[in-house]
């Protein structure tokens, strides 16, 4: 049976519960905890919780929470449903497993080995950044592998050209198209671990390698919508990246999960997991990632609402910049090939929309399409998925202004840097565009809009 998204239904199906026998078992707590009798018989209720958006009550909420043994505290600290993923929790193995290489080693092979489409396999949540940072921090080290036949100190290198083109293919044709091809990197360098004879040196450069490859390979299944499926993508990550003590590997498998994790409800986490980061950025003479990294803390204090913590981490951000002006980029990480000032104003923008601000947020827009140096501009035809997303908040800015032919038209933009990039996150971006457009349908130019692009 395919299981939909939502965790209630999930759990439903995993314990064989009809809608009634669950509000029975719900009706039980909800009694223990003071709050009287929910009406059992009244199965239209699951429904609205789970196929219509419906909120439950705190009450009927707190009394989910007992039944499934959920902390109280973690209702507040997660909406609703993200917390009822805490009961549905399967894969503990990614969790508590040692941080060793070879245990690295057998979790790499089993996710790698993850066949056909990309698909629902239960809700992996992981609650705690700080003990997994602390994992990371004591991990063993790869040392040689002495079994089957020796690889040359090119292979990695082999690998890695291999992972810049997937992160440039992921820019152009988006996370559908080129999460299938990340999985079968990672698939050929855990072969290569697992079956050849390497020094220390590489293969410490190997599990390097597999860290990028997984980290890929959770960031084009975030982009296409299965965020249990990229969780389990970066744990795995995250560990490669602890057995190669390569800390660029490590900082930006720790930024792009933070990504995630600010964009479904955690920036608290995705602050501590950027805070990871630029630990390992003290490890790295790169002003462009240290620049990115605090931009990644400016969105993640932002979407939590505190603004002048996200002022401090942008100011941050652009003072790396600077230093980063008089190196050639080539000096700094491939991964980070993306970053220049552009991009760092979109984020800021991004921010600016986020506390509320839509004058800062399009002032911060349109700077980044008019740099005074070619070097400094957001290079719209170079990231089609990005521009279609940053021209979509942009026209949410020019919304909230009031200024709806601004707005129409930069959601003209927006719609055709789409075209031809598989990306569910880009694709849903342009639909809450389009939501917010809708409201104002009574006007014939957005009316227009909605029914050229329906």
């Amino acid at each position: 049976m395919e299981i939909d998204g939502h965790p209630l239904t999930y759990l439903l199906h995993l314990n064989g519960w009809s809608a009634t026998k669950y509000l029975t078992r719900l009706d039980g707590e909800h009694r223990r905890l003071g709050y009287g009798r929910i009406a059992t018989k009244d199965r239209k209720r699951v429904t609205r919780w789970t196929r219509y958006g419906i909120t439950p009550e705190m009450p009927a909420q707190l009394a989910m929470a007992a039944l499934h043994g959920i902390p109280a505290e973690e209702i507040t600290a997660r909406p609703w449903p993200e917390w009822l993923k805490l009961a549905c929790i399967r894969e503990r193995q990614l969790l508590d497993a040692a941080w060793n290489p070879q245990t690295t080693i057998e979790l790499l092979d089993r996710v790698a080995a993850t066949g056909g489409p990309m698909e629902r396999r239960g809700f992996l949540v992981v609650t705690g950044i700080a003990p997994l940072l602390a994992g990371a921090a004591a991990a063993e080290p790869a040392t040689a592998r002495t079994q089957g036949r020796r690889i040359g100190r090119q292979t990695p290198a082999l690998f890695d050209k291999s992972l810049a083109i997937l992160r440039r293919q992921d820019d152009q044709l988006g996370s559908g198209q080129v999460h299938a091809s990340a999985r079968a990197q990672l698939r050929l360098i855990t072969t290569t671990l697992k079956t050849r004879t390497c020094t220390e040196e590489t293969t410490r450069q190997l599990y390097g390698a597999a860290a990028e490859a997984s980290r890929i390979c959770a960031w084009t299944a975030y982009d296409s919508g299965y965020h249990a499926l990229a969780e389990e993508y970066y744990l795995v990550a995250l560990r490669a990246a602890s057995s190669s003590h390569d800390p660029v590997v490590t900082a930006n498998t720790l930024a792009f999960w933070a990504i995630m994790r600010y964009s479904t409800g955690d920036p608290r986490g995705a602050a501590d997991l950027v805070h990871g980061a630029l630990g390992q950025a003290l490890r790295i003479d790169s002003p462009r990632m240290a620049a990115m990294l605090h931009a990644r803390l400016a969105r993640a204090h932002a979407h939590a609402g505190d603004s002048r913590a996200s002022a401090r981490a942008q100011n941050a951000a652009l003072d790396a910049y600077d230093r980063a002006r008089d190196r050639s980029p080539e000096e700094d990480p491939d991964c980070v090939y993306w970053v220049n000032l552009g991009e760092l104003r979109m984020l800021a923008g991004s921010c600016a929309l986020n506390l509320g601000r839509p004058g800062e947020a399009l002032t911060q827009f349109t700077d980044a399409e008019d740099g005074r140096r070619s070097a400094d501009v957001y290079r719209e035809d170079d990231f089609p998925r990005g521009a279609a997303i940053y021209l979509a908040r942009e026209a949410e800015a020019r919304i909230a202004l009031d200024d709806l032919d601004g707005a129409v038209d930069t959601a003209h933009r927006a719609v055709d840097h789409m075209g031809g990039v598989t990306s569910a996150r880009g694709t849903s971006t342009l639909d809450n565009l389009r939501s917010k457009l809708a409201a104002r349908k009574d006007v014939p130019l957005v009316r227009d809009f909605l029914e050229s692009t329906a």
